[in-house]
């Protein structure tokens, strides 16, 4: 597959990632609070589904470990949306097995999985590490908003969640300039900003409650 349309594939996800972020912020703008749309959880799965897809064509394990961890917490928010059961059955079925589905492709050949994706002579081991370790880390704060969100019977997108996007983020930025990677610099770049303003955001809304 030409590199064009690879490259197609991943700002496609990316936009998607942005789009969720951006009208989360809008929303959070209009009601002086952070919120969490039904929107932001739609397009999450939408764009991971097609991050899936660009990290394999790409041959980048960190971009796919990645998105394994945060891909259930996106259906399990839509879950607690009321928006789950809504889907018709076909549909339910693909998004739960792709992940599984993607992990067949991918470890169907050990010896060659480790070949092409932890010693591909385009990205040293250590960049896999570090990659890996920015995805982690920025998927991290979807296992912290599940847990939060589980005590608290809603699902909401706490302080803790925006300051660890803004560690993971800024890992991935660096990842993805050693990678030459456009589509990862241009994603988290616009996501860096929103993430700040979010926390902004939340510190205001935290201080009116205190004055009132």
């Amino acid at each position: 597959m030409s590199t064009a349309v690879i490259f197609t594939i991943g700002f496609a996800a990316q936009l998607l990632f942005s789009a969720r972020t951006l009208l989360q912020w809008i929303k959070s703008e209009k009601a002086k609070m952070v919120v969490s749309p039904s929107s932001y959880w739609v397009l999450s799965v939408i764009g991971s589904w097609l991050f899936f897809i660009y990290g394999y064509l790409r041959n980048d394990f960190s971009i796919i470990l990645g998105q394994f961890i945060s891909y259930y917490i996106y259906l399990w928010n839509l879950n607690l949306k009321g928006l789950w059961k809504q889907l018709h059955l076909p549909v339910r079925i693909v998004l739960i097995s792709t992940p599984f589905i993607a992990a067949g492709f991918m470890f169907r050949d050990s010896s060659a999985f480790t070949e092409l994706f932890l010693q591909n002579k385009d990205i040293p081991l250590w960049l896999v590490i570090f990659g890996s370790a920015g995805q982690v880390t920025f998927t991290l704060r979807f296992v912290y908003q599940w847990f939060y969100s589980i005590a608290r019977h809603e699902s909401s997108l706490p302080r803790g969640f925006w300051i660890i996007s803004l560690i993971g983020s800024g890992s991935i930025i660096a990842y993805g300039i050693l990678r030459h990677d456009p589509v990862l610099i241009l994603g988290q770049s616009f996501g860096f900003v929103a993430y700040f303003r979010n926390l902004v955001i939340g510190y205001r809304s935290r201080k009116l409650q205190t004055i009132s």
